[in-house]
């Protein structure tokens, strides 16, 4: 056991998940190269709006692997840092667009 909050990948890891549902390993692979490949956007964009998203879900593996992919395809650290920007004022922005939930109670 480790006194990390999230136990490291390791290649271990990986081999048990595809032991246990190796279908829908595949197709999970599958999918996954299908959604990152060249299309309308380009992996680049997709990959800065992958780890926008990461920062959103607060997956601290996606944040990883989708920062390391997006500089592999040539994203600058200021282009990471803007897209981590862009997932904080999103996150921020639903807190702001619920508060008229609160509002709304308030006003029963």
């Amino acid at each position: 056991m480790t006194d990390a909050m999230y136990p490291t990948t390791t290649a271990e890891l990986a081999k048990r998940r595809k032991e246990l549902a190796p279908n829908v390993h595949e197709a999970f692979q599958e999918f996954s190269r299908a959604v990152f490949a060249d299309g309308a956007l380009p992996e680049l964009t997709k990959q800065l709006i992958a780890v926008a998203v990461a920062h959103t879900t607060q997956c601290p593996y996606c944040i990883k692997g989708h920062t390391r992919a997006a500089k592999r395809k040539g994203a600058t650290p200021e282009q990471i840092m803007e897209a981590v920007w862009v997932a904080a004022e999103m996150r921020a922005g639903g807190a702001y667009a619920h508060s008229a939930i609160a509002l709304h109670e308030l006003e029963k």
